[in-house]
């Protein structure tokens, strides 16, 4: 065979053949524990890790959790936005992790 058109042939397949080394989609399963949306907590714990809900998030993720009158709302050294908070009548110290974890101090 001519080297030219083997080298052609050469080239074209690489080019056209599938990439097997590429990643396939992320899955969205229950136990993804990046993103917690199912308005339960996935930790009775505040998980630490770079949080990326603003200000006005966060205190609405606290109210969405049942929680009025939130004030001194701060994000710590830890990615963990924490408040204090009332919920039936009680004061409380409260946080959100990045996971949307909403927790009353312990």
């Amino acid at each position: 065979m001519n080297k030219k058109i083997l080298l052609l042939l050469t080239a074209t397949s690489l080019l056209t053949a599938p990439s097997f080394a590429q990643n396939p989609p992320a899955t969205d399963r229950p136990n993804n524990g990046a993103v917690n949306s199912s308005g339960q907590n996935n930790s009775n714990e505040p998980v630490s890790g770079a949080n990326s809900f603003t200000e006005g998030q966060a205190k609405s993720k606290i109210e969405q959790a049942g929680y009025s009158n939130v004030t001194s709302l701060k994000k710590d050294d830890n990615g963990v936005w924490r408040a204090k908070a009332s919920k039936g009548g009680t004061s409380t110290a409260v946080s959100l992790d990045f996971q949307g974890n909403v927790n009353a101090a312990k």
